[in-house]
């Protein structure tokens, strides 16, 4: 067919009506749209408004209760676990009060998602879990730490690395929250799951779990093939850090607490002393000379009467039948009576876990070697800062360093050999002794303080070895164990091994600079040590005190010496750091008088007689400088003054005795030349601080005694106090002291003394 008639036939059936064929539907246009539909049934018993719903149920914005949010945190869904974690924090914000009943279907849902593969889960988990653990009371938390660690135990070893370090932020916040729950059981005394997370720790860090041998190195047990990041070794260096400071309490005496930098506590540290001592209850009484707690501040005040009442008397005393029968037969068996002391039982436990503490060290002391070679060259470059991770890597070595060795070197275990632990510590500080003391490229506030700290730290280590290297082997011979063998008889090789002189002089340098107030990073103006700073150099100052040194002449002071009696001068008396040095310069004067004391330093051998009169005279100005804004440094300063003059210091003299009583009427009066008598701070005290107007009394009554037994007058002292004592509470006190006094007069002063007495 051609062509043209083709085309013809098709523009034809354009417009030609189709036949419809038998049995078949009209055809459709081909622009036809479908508005057909279906629809289905849902069945929802819940909402249905024929069930009434109980209004009195709390619920978020969505309307979900915690029923609803429990079942949605095992949702099979991410994004369902991850927002019914949200809603849960909605939840009880809107509604604290339902908490407290819901903690325990709320924790065990939270334990299953720690090792949530999902890390959007287990992001969103940290974030409510650090909001919700501090909201919660201890006691009602305790309870449910131990699954809470078991799945934080088992997420330690998790396939993935990112859920391994997840589960050390988990153990963060429980660690802030309850660290002695954490901790309970690292060393295998209790029923708590510590050993198995302690474990963990080192599995993550390669470090091998296995470290409960006698003997040899540790075996690397660790399912971690994946090398760790800058930032994550740095969760868990951290981590771990803060599990070592809670689990290990290198201080069993005195209640003390070794923190270190930045977590100092109140009191004076005096742990350093104690090797200088022959015996641990001699030290604790001198541990004790100044602690608030003896002057009654927190105690209880007996009043002397005719007829006791027994029943008042809750004291423990060791009851030994043998001292009534008399079946004590040698000098051996009376020494052992102090092991039925409780104090003494505490501290033989406290020492069952040194041993395991020196495997733990030398576990991990390839890692700790590794972050500082690897790490210190970076950290102290001259040309460029570090980042802060580099720098904070640093800092958690040196803490778990300090933590671990400082335990071990701290020890009075007599069984335990510090020569390996000794060399370790000698050589990892090897490593860092070329760049100390340790200062910043560029001026930066925060680099600058991190290098500080890091300064103290070593100061504080190489401390511990030049304490342990004096001690002698014969430092246990009094009388009382003279038949024992010497205790430390394996110390002897130390001082010959161990060549610490260059490295003394390095730290002796930076101490003197750091006290005279140049921090060594070029800085024009002074500024003050912190607290913080100030306690973790007390065991460096000691050490140095402390040792022989057969260059310098006996009368001549040292630098050191110098530099801590001059910044305790120079203290503000309104600064925090003003009763620290007020109380460690004091025990340096008492150990004059203490029975034991066995050290090389001696305060009167020292050649610095004028420099320690100069600092005690300054102690009344800076009592009234103090006045009534910090009482702590009013009762350090009335405590220290007691008690040298007390115990008649070398440094108390009756010229100083003189001064001492002139200066401290100010305290009670002052006569004005103008506005005429004026009461002094004394007056200001709050009758709630009983003991610091007490104690101010007992002052003034031993000084104006002494006085009065030597013929000098009080400079007006005694008066002062009568007009500020005047219709108070002290008063009769105040009156039954003088009366005491002047019974004191008659009976031991010269005869124009008992004359003044009987007028």
């Amino acid at each position: 067919m051609p062509k043209s008639s083709r085309k013809k036939k098709e523009k034809v059936a354009d417009f030609s009506k189709a036949k419809l064929k038998l049995g078949k539907g009209k055809k459709l246009p081909t622009n036809v749209v479908d508005t057909s539909f279906k629809a289905r049934s849902i069945a929802l018993p819940t909402q249905s408004i024929a069930v009434e719903k109980d209004s009195a149920v709390p619920t978020n914005k969505r309307r979900q209760t915690f029923s609803d949010i429990l079942s949605l945190l095992k949702h099979y869904n991410a994004g369902a676990r991850k927002d019914a974690i949200f809603s849960a924090r909605e939840l009880f914000q809107d509604h604290p009060g339902l908490l407290e009943r819901s903690i325990a279907p709320l924790l065990s849902a939270c334990a299953r998602l720690v090792g949530d593969e999902d890390a959007s889960v287990r992001k969103t988990l940290l974030s409510f879990l650090d909001w919700i653990l501090p909201r919660l009371e201890k006691k009602d938390l305790i309870p449910h730490v131990p699954l809470l660690l078991l799945f934080a135990a088992s997420a330690q070893t998790h396939i993935f690395p990112e859920i391994r370090i997840d589960a050390v932020r988990f153990l963060n916040l429980l660690l802030d929250a309850v660290p002695e729950s954490v901790v309970c059981g690292w060393d295998e005394s209790g029923l708590g799951h510590g050993m198995r997370i302690l474990e963990g720790y080192l599995g993550i860090l390669s470090a091998g779990t296995k470290f409960g041998g006698a003997e040899g190195s540790a075996q690397a047990t660790s399912t971690a093939s994946v090398v760790l990041s800058p930032q994550s070794k740095l969760v868990v260096l951290q981590s771990l850090s803060s599990f070592l400071s809670h689990a290990i309490d290198p201080q069993p005496f005195a209640g003390e607490s070794h923190r270190g930098i930045g977590q100092a506590t109140g009191a004076v540290p005096t742990w350093f002393v104690r090797p200088s001592f022959v015996n641990t209850r001699l030290y604790e009484e001198h541990a004790k000379a100044l602690q608030p707690s003896l002057h009654g501040v927190n105690g209880k005040h007996l009043t002397w009467s005719v007829d006791p009442d027994f029943e008042s008397f809750d004291e423990d005393f060791v009851y030994d039948p043998r001292l009534l029968c008399g079946e004590l037969e040698t000098v051996q068996d009376l020494s052992n009576l102090s092991d039925l002391s409780p104090e003494m039982g505490d501290v033989s436990r406290s020492l069952g876990g040194i041993p395991l503490i020196m495997r733990l060290s030398r576990t991990l002391y390839p890692t700790l070697t590794a972050t500082f070679l690897d790490g210190a060259p970076v950290v102290f470059s001259p040309s460029t800062n570090p980042t802060e991770t580099e720098v904070q890597m640093l800092m958690a070595a040196f803490k778990i360093t300090r933590t671990l060795y400082g335990a071990i070197l701290q020890s009075v275990d007599p069984g335990a050999d510090l020569l390996a632990p000794c060399e370790e510590l000698k050589t990892l500080l090897g490593y860092l002794t070329g760049y100390f003391p340790f200062t910043a490229a560029h001026r930066e506030a925060k680099v600058e303080q991190a290098f500080q700290d890091l300064s103290v730290i070593y100061c504080e280590l190489l401390s511990l070895l030049v304490l342990v290297s004096h001690q002698s082997g014969t430092r246990n011979m009094d009388r009382r164990n003279r038949f024992r063998a010497p205790r430390h008889t394996f110390l002897s090789p130390l001082k010959s091994r161990f060549s610490l002189s260059s490295q003394v002089d390095l730290v002796k340098s930076y101490v003197i600079r750091l006290l005279q107030g140049d921090g060594g990073s070029g800085a024009q103006l002074s500024r003050p040590i912190s607290v913080a700073i100030y306690t973790a150099l007390l065991p460096t100052i000691w050490a140095l005190l402390n040792q022989r040194s057969g260059d310098q002449p006996e009368q001549e002071p040292s630098a050191v010496l110098t530099a801590t009696l001059d910044h305790a001068m120079r203290a503000s008396s309104v600064s925090a750091v003003k009763r620290l040095t007020v109380e460690f310069v004091g025990r340096l004067l008492l150990l004059e008088k203490e029975v034991g004391y066995i050290g090389h330093f001696h305060p009167r051998d020292a050649g610095a007689g004028r420099k320690f009169q100069e600092w005690l005279l300054h102690l009344p100005k800076a009592l009234w400088q103090v006045g009534t804004d910090n009482f702590a440094t009013t009762r350090a300063i009335l405590g220290v003054l007691l008690r040298l003059v007390q115990r008649g210091s070398h440094v108390v003299e009756r010229e100083q005795i003189s001064s001492l009583s002139s200066r401290l009427t100010p305290f009670f009066r002052i006569v004005h030349p103008i506005r005429g008598q004026v009461l002094g701070p004394f007056t200001k005290i709050p009758s709630s601080e009983v003991h610091v107007r007490y104690l101010t009394l007992d002052l003034c009554a031993s000084l104006v005694t002494d006085q009065a037994r030597s013929g000098t007058e009080d400079g007006g002292l005694c008066h002062a106090v009568s007009e500020a004592v005047k219709g108070t509470r002290e008063e009769p006190y105040w009156d039954r002291v003088r009366a005491a006094m002047r019974g004191a007069w008659v009976k031991d002063g010269p005869p124009e003394i008992q004359d003044r007495a009987t007028k």
